[in-house]
This record gives C-alpha cells, structure tokens and sequence, in this order.
C-alpha cells in the first residue's frame, strides 16, 4: 500500500498524541543509556501559513500546526505570535488530559483482551514484516499483542520520530498551550482525547488493518516522509503540504472520511456558527486540516465564508 495513510497520520494530531507504551500488557524495554548532551541546534527561520476570518465584531486566527517538532525551528514569532497575542481564546484539536486519565482511556479503547494475538491477525509476509519493525525499534515481540491494529499503527508512526529528534514537548500545541497558561489565555478543545481515540476504534478491522501494513511498509521513509512536511509546512506552502496529504486518499475513503474530512467538515460548522459570538480566537489544528481539497478552509469557503491569508 502507498505511503498515503503513513502521511495521514503524520500530519493529523492523532498521530502524535504520545499513547504511552506503559498502558500495554507487555514490559518496556530496558532504557539506552543516557547519550551525552547535544549541541545546541542553530535557529532556523519558518513561517508558517495563518489565515484570518472575520466579521463586524469576530476575528478567527486559523493556524495549521505540526505535532512533533525538532528543537531549533523558530516559528512562534512575527505574524503567528501577533496574532496569538491579539486573541482573548486559544482553540486547539483537544486539551492534552492527565496521563493517568490517558492511559485509563487506552485500556479501555485499545487493550483488546479476547480473540487471536494481534501479529495473528496478520498474513504471514505481513506478520514477519511487522515483528521485523518491532526489533529495529527495539522493541519485545510482544509489545502490542494485546491492543488493537490502530494502537500499534499510531505508536509506530511516533516512535521512530522520537529516535530521529523529534519532540512532541516540541511541537506547536505544547508551546502555544505553555503561552496561552502563562498568559492565562481560555484553552479548549475541538475535541476529547476519547473523541480522538474512538475515531481510531472506529475503523473497521479492515481498515485498521491496513492502517498497520501501511505504517511499517513505510517506515524507511518516514525520515523522508516528515522532512517533506516540515519542509512545506515551515515555508508556508500549503499547496505543496496538501498534494502531500490527499496523494491517494480516494484509495481509502473510510479512513479518510472517519479521520479527516467529516472532522473537517463539523470544525468548519463550529468556526461558521463561532462568527456570532464576538471576540478574538487562535484556532490551531494540524497543518493537514488546513490543506488541499476537503480542508477546513475548502468547507468554509462552501459556506461562503471568505478566508484571507495572512501574509507576514
């Protein structure tokens, strides 16, 4: 299967909410040993797309984020800061819970305690690739046995991230949610965590089952794959981030459909029906959801909503 579904989860929140690895039946691995410390990054310029809507008393920042970011890349400045500064509400796909309220969460989504192992549930060329990609990572045989396909796929996309450098404590929720504490600015979701999960248990077998083949027949290129998306999203080039995102998403219309575009559709009934209400709010989903045909901003320039970018 193409890498469409790799790139999905890469640039929707979904993939990066860190579902930690202790909700698991299995043992974690034993700690490397500590590395010795890293020089400092050079800072690195982006400029990120932003987008504005507006009316006589509401003004609407929309900003496309990415989860997992490097240290170094300088974003939270000039026009993004600005606005973020300017606005009274900070909206994000969801507020982070507590780990305990995130794990318990997981033990009951993603623990599946009946039926075959997961790696059974795989055909056998499918099942040796999958236990390959387990040892790369370092990971026992058995880490993900007891959870569903959709659990494996979204850690095994995070996973070789966070050996390659990147950080969700990096990404742009974690900072703007730290800005938006310390200038006790209102924070709220679009979403629950359990709403972000159950799209997930959503899929149907099959589905999820192809979520999981797709993640580690990709996972040599997802060094290649995440630089591509930073690249596009740091330049402000949303065109070249949605050719990236929707690359044959008609090939997998239910995931499509379960974790992008009916997402999409009811966040832009949220913005459009937000307009009545006066005030200023900084909207920040994942760059995907802003990007390309089916997007945030495709669906509300339906709703003739007129959507600016704001150039800075």
């Amino acid at each position: 299967m193409p890498d469409r579904l790799k790139k999905l989860l890469l640039a929707l929140g979904l993939a990066a909410s860190p579902a930690a690895l202790s909700a698991q039946t299995a043992p974690a691995p034993a700690p490397a040993p500590a590395p010795a410390p890293a020089p400092q990054p050079a800072t690195v310029d982006a400029d990120p797309a932003l987008w504005v809507v507006k009316d006589a008393d509401t003004t609407i920042y929309l900003f496309g984020t990415i989860h997992v970011l490097k240290p170094g890349l300088d974003w939270f400045d000039e026009g993004v800061r600005a606005a973020f500064d300017a606005s009274d509400e900070v909206v994000l796909e969801m507020v982070m819970p507590d780990p305990q309220s995130m794990q318990a969460l997981i033990q009951r989504l993603a623990i599946s305690t009946g039926g075959p192992a997961l790696p059974d549930k795989l055909a056998p060329d499918r099942k040796a690739a999958y236990l390959k990609a387990l040892s790369d990572l370092g990971l026992p045989a058995n880490t993900f046995d007891r959870t569903d396909p959709w659990f494996a796929s979204t850690n095994l996309s995070l996973l070789p991230l966070i050996k390659l450098g990147y950080d969700p404590a990096q990404g742009a929720e974690a900072k703007i949610s730290e800005a938006a504490k310390t200038a006790r600015k209102t924070v709220t979701g679009l979403e629950t965590a359990e709403q972000q999960l159950g799209y997930f248990e959503s899929l149907s077998d099959a589905a999820q089952i192809a979520l999981l083949n797709s993640t580690v027949e990709e996972l040599p290129k997802i060094q290649t794959s995440i630089e591509n998306m930073v690249n596009a999203w740091a330049a402000g080039d949303p065109d070249k981030l949605g050719a990236i995102m929707n690359e044959g998403l008609t090939d997998t219309p239910e995931v499509a459909r379960i974790l992008l575009t009916d997402r999409n559709q009811r966040w832009a009934d949220w913005i459009d029906t937000r307009l009545n209400k006066p005030g200023t709010v900084f909207v920040a989903v994942g760059a995907g959801h802003l990007a390309g045909p089916g997007s945030v901003i495709a669906d509300l320039e339906k709703k003739k909503v007129r959507v600016v970018r704001v150039r800075y």
